[in-house]
């Protein structure tokens, strides 16, 4: 399971991902890299819970603060 995990995010580097926070925030940004702890560098992140777009910039997100991820549609 983890080795499909850890494909999974290594096929999407380099795309736009949605996460949803513990603190019920909703982040988006370019998935640039990651750990085995789930431990996630954003580039061009932005916050987008409101209306109001928040731009963040580049940052790291702790794994366990992230509850879900969604990843970008596999194109054909």
């Amino acid at each position: 399971m983890a080795d499909e995990i850890n494909n999974l995010m290594a096929n999407n580097k380099g795309k736009t991902v949605l996460l949803r926070l513990r603190n019920n925030k909703t982040i988006t940004g370019v998935l640039e890299d990651f750990d085995i702890h789930m431990n996630l560098t954003l580039e061009n992140a932005e916050d987008i819970t409101d209306e109001n777009k928040i731009k963040i910039g580049k940052t790291l997100l702790r794994g366990d603060n992230i509850l879900a991820i969604s990843l970008p549609d596999e194109e054909s």
